[in-house]
Order: structure tokens, then sequence, then C-alpha cells
């Protein structure tokens, strides 16, 4: 039997990229999808490859800036398939300007679908995952969590809070037997991965640029019931990048 046979697996930003792939790696390990995005054409190519794969899926557009519309979402799904066992919050996006010229409007739209937007759909799966014994939530987070760029306060801001959500929601969420941890990925190529450089592949200490099935085979280890010791936690995923000390000459 699969590992996820039947178990219910709700996946926000399912459209395209990290999100599909987790999507298909769930849906090849028997379980039973609930997908949202806020694109319509994206949403519907993922649902089309996710039943491919034999796998039940519902899916829903949603926009994480608004919680009214969340919160109805889990209702549906509850109201679908009567629990949720694991949630992995992919969701998000980021805004690069200048922190003279970012304006409150920019901030809000980003730290809301980002983080604000993970704590609902938490907070909603929590309630059903309370009802029917427990779950694992995965929050998607990011190595700009730890180093960044620049011009890119926004998001790392909102990824920041996500890695303290998560280590926050462990505890509080630990005695309804409800495992919560982050991973952060580094550079993962969900575009044309032929087309990347030697160098992109040489500076990173594993020796090659990150691949989407990287972050799906880390969902499907920490949401392992067998792995229910792990919890609070931030996996850091990115081939070794944030160890490499830099020294310019």
């Amino acid at each position: 039997m699969r590992s996820f046979e039947n178990k219910i697996v709700v996946i926000t930003g399912a459209g395209k990229g990290i999100g599909r792939y987790v999507a298909l790696a769930y849906a090849r390990e028997g379980a039973k999808l609930a997908i949202l995005d806020r694109n319509a054409d994206d949403l519907k190519e993922t649902e089309n490859l996710v039943r491919e794969k034999g796998a039940k899926v519902f899916s829903r557009i949603v926009d994480l800036t608004q919680p009214v519309d969340i919160a109805d979402t889990f209702r549906e799904i509850k109201s679908e398939y009567g629990k949720v066992d694991i949630l992995i919050n992919n969701a998000g996006l980021g805004k690069s300007k200048s922190p003279y010229e970012l304006d409150i409007d920019d901030w809000d739209y980003v730290l809301n679908t980002n983080l604000r937007g993970t704590f609902i759909c938490s907070r909603e799966s929590a309630k059903i995952m309370k009802e029917n014994g427990g779950g694992a939530i995965i929050n998607i987070s990011s190595t700009r969590a730890l180093m960044s760029e620049p011009n890119t306060e926004a998001y790392a801001a909102s990824k920041g809070g996500i890695l303290a959500l998560t280590h926050a929601m462990a505890v509080s969420l630990g005695p309804d037997k409800i495992m919560v941890n982050a991973i952060s990925p580094g550079w993962i190529e969900t575009g044309d991965y032929s087309q990347l450089k030697p160098l992109d592949h040489q500076q990173h200490p594993a020796g090659r640029v990150g691949k989407p099935e990287d972050i799906s085979r880390a969902c499907l280890f920490l949401t392992n019931p067998e792995n229910n010791f792990i919890t609070g936690t931030n996996l850091v995923i990115d081939g070794g990048m944030t160890r490499k000390m830099i020294y310019e000459e």
C-alpha cells in the first residue's frame, strides 16, 4: 500500500511550480487532494495532471488575502472529504522594490498573502484535524528568512514570520497531535532546468541547483505519520548555500 493512501492533503499555491510537484507527489502516493490557487488556468492544469495519476482531487480558486474565502473553502473541503490530514502552505509571492519606494499597499499584499494567509489556512485546517485525532502542517518558508538580496523587505519579513509562526503553532497545536514544521527552499528551478549555466550549479556546495522534487520529497518525509517526533523545526533545502562563506576580493 502506498504511504498516504486515502489521506486528505490540502495544498495552497498548487497551480504551478513547487505546489504542482507536491500535489503530484502525494497523488502518486495514493492521497486525495484539495488544491487551491488564485489562477484558474494554472489550477485546472494541475487538476488534470493529478487526475491522470488516478487520484481524487477537489480544486478551488482562492485569494489568500480574503479570510472569509479561506474559511469558506475549508468548510467545503470538510464537506467533500470529512477530514483534513495534511496541509501544505505553499502559496506565496513577493514585491521587489527599494524600501524607500515600498508602499503600504505592497507591504500589506505580500504579508497578507504569505503570512496571514498561512496562519488562516493553518487555523482552519487545525480545527478539522483536531476533530479527527491530529495531522501535519508544512509551511513553505524560504532561505530569504535567513539571508537576503536587496529590495526584498516585504518578502523576507513574511518568510521570517512564517518561521516564527511555525514554532508557535507547533507548541500550541502539539496537544492535539498536530505537527507543524517549515521547509525553507533555496534556489529551486521550476523552469527549464537544461538552460541553467555551469556556474549556477557550481555555486552550490551540493553541486547543482535545486529541483521541485527536492521539496516534494521533504514534504512526504515530514508528513509521514512515523515521523511525528519532528515538530517545530525548519528544514533548509538549499544545496548548502546558506552555509557557504563568500569573500569578495
